[in-house]
Order: structure tokens, then sequence, then C-alpha cells
């Protein structure tokens, strides 16, 4: 072992001498020609200190600069910045750089950065590689500069021993189908169809319901602009329905789907509206059955031949098959029962956006005596209610006048572990649901500007007006003299009902933080709960798409900087709600990128994807099918049947569409007949051995 050992330090670190780094013209020139000659430049970034502050990197910069096939080391306190990528393109073109290895932040936040870096440069973006100094050692060794060094040097080290073993790869071109699928008809999903279908590019726009505007419609006014909701959604929608690239589908649903970007299959099934339009006025009159409605927040109730709401798209009534029980109808003296002719067809789409919103949450039974008492409404339901009041002069809830009415903040949001009853699955809602407090304060306003004799106590943990004009809702409503008073998260207020011949219903009970943990008592005639917003339950697309929830619930993004509405699946995009909690300007915003990433990867007719997919070589592979076993991912490795000199032998077949370059093949092979390109076994076998080395006296980096 000794010996070996020995051998190895004498192959790795025998050419441990100072390099020239400045060449003659000639030999520029000659090393730009050369496919033979390995010539490295090795950037060790300072990263504004996240790195240098614990490590030496300029003594880790010169270090390298000894090592076999150094050409340049350097270091920067920003390599991703124009300056340090700039570095960069000069070394390639100057010093005839050919391979490059960058020491920075994590690959996910700047490999494509410094991957156009270096191809801007007129080298093979694949000849570069990435080392995460920052996540893997300055972050986890600040209390022990030392070996921190040293580990930088050893990670960079063995960054360099893959870089020997690079090769030039090219990306996955895949022919594109020029047509996307928006999920979802509220607000974001509108906007997002429009966007794409504007860009020339087809779009289908399915919406579960029978109806298109989502909780949008259900709004009377947008904040901060004042806007009547659906006065905008309507033109929205105008647009929508009239532009020639966009094709509509109500009552429909993704029922199954497969492929990959560019060429995603799909079957679509959609509900029947269940009457024609020359008997829909007739069926409506005729039904009998009502249930809650759910457009106000089962304040009302609706038929179940209905409409969403005056002036709603489509504007033919719809079934809800749901909760219809095969009533005959009478109409026009022919009794009628209803019949359900759902229809399936096939779709084929370059890529995916998912629009699909959000629930209010729903406080559980007996939460803050809701569902126990009448006068405690959520905030969409207060929303609802003062919309049927109407212009009247005045105000009355349950048969009784509304006098003073409670707000209390933060139902659903913000919750903490051990104070607040988990969800179904086990986790509370931690994040904050950032519109409720605007929506909330703007709901103040306007009652008090209707109702100005009508007292409103505003009970809140915080108050988060984040948007820009937001604030000068809160300002407003103290204008409007609303009083307010704040708990503390671990204190939530109390509701309860009030002795029997009370002047008010409903007392509200909590200490306020503004006076000191003063116990406070407020006498209501409503409390109004500030409810967040949940996910949906989308659990069969999450299935069918492959894609991922965050610890919220929602879905997940693959960055929320560099990438903020991709999934981890190309070709499926976020729109919206669907992502977190967010006002309609976000959600529009949102929308926006999405279309953006679709028009992006569908407007050329193909897409491109990286390389790092995995490869067969047809000589070792002997058709054992271990690798078809352990694959996660539908048609990336099949066994398909080839014949060779006569015979017909089975060998494994790689779909680079489908690869997700996991690597799970290469393990099962019994033959090592599987690689990733990019990521090949001699390539991780160099990097072990650089990192197994010990460390010769002369690349002692310590601080």
């Amino acid at each position: 072992m000794d010996m070996l050992r020995q051998y190895l330090l004498l192959k790795k670190w025998s050419a441990l001498m100072p390099k020239k780094s400045d060449l003659s013209e000639k030999e520029k020139n000659k090393n730009k020609s050369s496919d033979e000659e390995i010539r490295i430049g090795v950037y060790t970034c300072h990263c504004g200190g996240n790195i240098s502050d614990v490590v030496n990197c300029p003594r880790v910069a010169e270090t390298l600069g000894k090592l076999e096939n150094v050409v340049v080391s350097r270091t920067d306190m920003s390599m991703c910045s124009d300056a340090g990528q700039s570095l960069i393109e000069k070394d390639i073109k100057e010093k005839g750089v050919n391979r490059v290895v960058i020491g920075a932040c994590a690959p996910s936040l700047h490999e494509q950065t410094f991957r156009g870096t270096v191809a801007r440069a007129g080298l093979n973006p694949y000849y570069y590689y990435h080392v995460g100094i920052r996540e893997q050692d300055s972050w986890v060794h600040h209390d022990d500069p030392k070996s921190a060094s040293n580990k930088a040097f050893r990670l960079m080290a063995a960054g360099l021993a893959k870089a020997k073993l690079l090769k030039p790869l090219e990306p996955i071109r895949l022919d594109a189908e020029q047509h996307a699928l928006v999920i979802g008809g509220g607000v974001a999903g509108l906007r997002s169809a429009l966007d794409i279908a504007r860009r020339g590019i087809r779009v289908t726009l399915i919406e579960k319901s029978p109806f298109l505007g989502g909780r949008m419609a259900q709004l009377e006014h947008i904040f901060p602009t004042g806007e009547v909701a659906r006065d905008t959604l309507h033109d929205l929608i105008e647009k929508v329905v009239t532009h020639p690239n966009i094709t509509i589908y109500t009552g429909a649903e993704l029922t199954a789907v497969k492929g990959y970007v560019g060429d995603f299959k799909l079957t679509i099934e959609q509900q029947s509206r269940g009457v024609s339009d020359d008997i829909a006025e007739a069926a409506m009159a005729a039904c009998t059955t009502q249930v809650p409605d759910e457009y106000n927040y089962g304040l009302t109730k609706r038929k179940v031949i209905y409409q969403k709401y005056p002036g709603c798209y489509p504007p033919s009534p719809a079934v809800d098959w749901e909760n219809y029980n095969d009533e005959a109808l009478n109409i026009n003296g022919e009794s009628i029962i209803l019949e359900n002719n759902p229809k399936t067809f096939d779709l084929t789409v370059g890529a995916i956006v998912l629009a699909t919103g959000f629930n209010p949450y729903e406080p559980r039974q007996g939460e803050y005596e809701y569902g126990v008492l009448p006068e405690v409404v959520t905030l969409p339901q207060f929303i609802r209610l003062l919309a049927l009041n109407g212009d009247g002069g005045k105000f009355e809830w349950n048969g009784h006048p509304v006098r003073d009415i409670a707000l209390i903040h933060c139902v659903g949001s913000r919750q903490i572990e051990g104070v607040h009853e988990p969800q179904p699955d086990g986790n509370v809602n931690n994040y904050c649901s950032r519109v409720c407090c605007t929506a909330s304060l703007q709901a103040e306003n306007e009652i008090k500007e209707s109702f100005p004799q009508i007292n409103i106590y505003d009970v809140y943990e915080d108050i988060r007006t984040y948007g820009r004009g937001h604030e000068e809702y809160y300002m407003n409503a103290a204008e409007n003299f609303v009083t307010f008073f704040r708990f503390h998260d671990d204190e939530i207020p109390e509701v309860v009902a009030a002795p029997k011949g009370d002047t008010h219903p409903v007392l509200v009970r909590f200490k306020d933080h503004l006076t000191l943990g003063k116990e406070v008592e407020i006498a209501a005639d409503l409390v109004v709960l500030a409810v967040g917003m949940m996910p949906r339950q989308v659990d069969d697309l999450i299935q069918m798409l492959k894609i991922s929830r965050g610890t919220d619930r929602f879905l997940l993004e693959v960055h929320p900087k560099l990438r903020p509405i991709e999934t981890a699946v190309t070709g499926i995009v976020l729109a919206g709600t669907a992502q977190g909690p967010m006002n309609i300007q976000e959600s529009c915003s949102a929308a926006g990128a999405a279309a953006a990433k679709v028009a992006a990867l569908l407007g050329k007719g193909h897409v491109e994807l990286d390389p790092f997919v995995a490869q067969v070589d047809a000589e070792k592979c002997t058709g054992t099918g271990e690798c078809v076993e352990v694959c996660s991912y539908e048609d990336a490795i099949t066994l398909q049947t080839i014949s060779i000199n006569g015979s017909e032998v089975q060998k494994a077949v790689v779909s680079p569409a489908n690869c997700v370059g996991c690597g799970c093949c290469v393990s099962a092979c019994p033959n090592q007949a599987i690689n990733v390109q990019g990521w090949e076994l001699d390539q991780y076998e160099a990097m072990v051995d650089a990192f197994t080395m010990d460390l010769p006296e002369l690349v002692e980096v310590s601080a």
C-alpha cells in the first residue's frame, strides 16, 4: 500500500512546479488548435468574503497554479461578476485555456452563468467544472480556517483531476411542438395563456370548473388600484376567448400524461355542461335541488343547474354533477333526466403551465368558534357579505344590526407547533400568506366609508403591508378611526359567546401588547377571521407530472431566484398561487414569467437539454435488464432487440429526453456498460484518487 501511495503521489504531484502563464502569440495559436495539450485555468472566488473570510484563497490559488496542466490560477472577489467573467474569457482567448475549474458558491447558483462565460469565449461549455467551496467548505468549517483551506485545495484538486478527463459534449436537441397547455382558468392561467398566444404559440387552456375566473371573480375591488375586480377580469377573459391561438375547455381535467419537454402526450377528459342553450333557462327554473353556493362561500344557496354569477363566462348554465341527484325536470311539459356524457381527447404539447390556484384556509370546527357561532365568519365570506348587502343604509347579520366588528389576523398563517393544531399531514402553516393584511385593511376601509357609524377593532399579530401603495391602506384605516390591538403569536385571541342578554352576541379576549399586555375584551356583533391561503389538493397532477411540493405544500420551483417559475421537470412551469401566496399583481407577473419561459422553450421549434444523460456501451452490454429494473423514469432506458452478425440480441437503449442522469443504471449494470455523460466512472475515480492522496508539504495552505 505504501508503494502504491508513493506511485500515486509521484503520478499526481511530480509536476508541482511553476508554469509560465504568459505565452507568445505563436504558442497561443498552437494551443488553441491542439486537442492534445490540456491547459487548465483555475479560479478561486472570494465570494464577497463568504469564502475568503475562512479559506486562504490566495494561498490556495498559488498552490493550485503549480499543479500539472494549470496555466493560470486566479482569485477574484466575485468571479460571477462581469469583471470576474471577463477574466475567464480573456484567459481562454489569450492564454489558450481549454479547461476551466471554478471554486465558488454552489453549482446550482452559477453553473449556467459560467457555462455561458466559457461558451462566449469560444470554448465548449462542458469543458468547465464547478467546485462548491462555499457550502461544502467555508460555511461548514468557519471555526477552522486551516482545515478549511486544506479542504478547499483538495476539492479543487479533485476538480482538476476531473477537468483533465472532460469531453466536448453537445446539448441534446429535440423537436418541440409549438403548443402549450395551461391548467387553470383563474387570473394567472388566463394571463399566461394570453401572453403565450401573443408570441405566436398555440395554447389550450383547461379549467376544472364549468366557469372561468377563479378566485378573482369573488372579489369586488383590487388593491392597490381600486379597480372593480370583475370588470378587469372580464376584460382579460374577452381577450383570451377571442384570441385565435387559444382554445378553451371548461369542466376539463388532465387525466394522463407521457413524454417530455417538446412532446408531452396528454389525455384530457371534459364533462358535459348537461343542458343546451335552448332549454337552459327552463331547466334552471324547473330545478329544485339546492346546495351551498361556493361563490358566496356558503352564505347563500344555489341550484345544481346554475351560472356562477351574472356575467360569468361561459354564460351557458352548467350542471353540478357531484350534487345532481337524477332529479326529473319538467321542461315544456316533458319530464327530463339529465345525463353527463363526458368526452375524452388526446393532445400533444411542448410545455405545460400549472396555474391551479389556491383555497382560502377553512378554520376547523370550533377554531375561534367558527362553525359554532354564526357571528364568526372568514374574510372571504365577509367580502361577499358586503357585496350581498348592496348599497343599503344599514348593515345587518344574523337578524341583528352590526355596530361593532372585530377582525383577527393570521388565522391559518404563521402557525406555531404546539400552539396551533396541525393540518391533516401533521404540519402547521408556518408561512405568511402575505395578502391577508392588506385585504383586511381594504375591507375595513370600505365598510367605514359605507357605514362610518360601525366601530372596527383590528386585532393583529403583525401588519405586513409590503407592496407598493399598500401602506396607504393602513394609514387610511387609522384615519378612519379603526382601533388597532396587538397580540403575541403564542397568546392567540379567544372568541366566546357573550352571556345571554348581553348587548353583543360575541366577546373577543386577548392581551394587548400595545398597552404592555393589558387584558382586553371586545364586545362584537361580528368577528371576521383574516384567513390565509392554502395550496390546492392536486396530488393527481403531482403524481402524473412527477413534480414536487415544497415544505409549505405549495408546488415547488427549482430555485427561488435563478429559476423561480420552473419545476424540476423541464417544460413544466408554475404560474400564480399554485406556487405560493401572491396577490393579483404578483400572480400576473408570475404568469408573464411562465409565458416567457414557455416561449423561450418552444419558440424555435426545438429545445436543447443538458447532455448529462446515460450512455450505453453496446459492446459491453449483455442485455441483463438490471438497468431497466432500477430506473424510476418512464421509458428512460429500455431493452431492445437488435440484430448483430445475424443473431438477435438484447441491448439497453437510452432515451435522452426521458433520462435525468441520476446514475442508478450505472450502479446496477454488472458489466459497467453504462456511463453518465459528464460524470463518467473514470472521472469519478480520478476525483477519488485526488481526494485520498496525502498532501505533500508543498501544498500546505493554512491561513
